[in-house]
């Protein structure tokens, strides 16, 4: 994925989301496409750009609550993330690249025992490498 994207600084510069994921995650590339069918068979297929977008889907799961507590204020501090206007920097524990990124999803946390939080489905889309 980093061979295709170009340096992008972050909004937020002042930390890493460096959690690893303790799950599997779903990396995703698109492009800016439309395929359109005609009544005879036919087909258009327009392409709006040549840069591809790229997200990335975490789970993250038995988090001691202090780390658990780091995803979720990057994620509702208006200074840091907020929610998914600003962007900030990941390192991606698979290709060990760090990158420039946004949430593109609520980020819902699952409290069990005490000790252990998870989050589920969380989404992030790829802007960039870190400069």
């Amino acid at each position: 994925m980093s061979e295709q994207l170009s340096d992008v600084t972050a909004d937020y510069t002042s930390e890493t989301l460096s959690t690893p994921a303790q799950l599997t995650a779903v990396e995703e590339g698109e492009k800016l496409q439309s395929v359109r069918m005609g009544d005879d068979g036919s087909e258009e297929r327009v392409s709006f750009s040549s840069t591809s977008r790229f997200y990335v889907k975490i789970q993250w799961a038995g988090l001691p609550p202090e780390t658990a507590g780091t995803i979720f204020d990057l994620y509702h501090d208006t200074a840091k993330a907020n929610g998914m206007e600003n962007s900030f920097y990941w390192d991606n524990p698979w290709d060990d690249e760090t990158y420039t990124v946004r949430f593109e999803s609520k980020v819902p946390r699952t409290i069990g025992p005490k000790t252990v939080q998870a989050f589920k489905n969380v989404t992030l889309r790829v802007l960039g490498n870190q400069p």
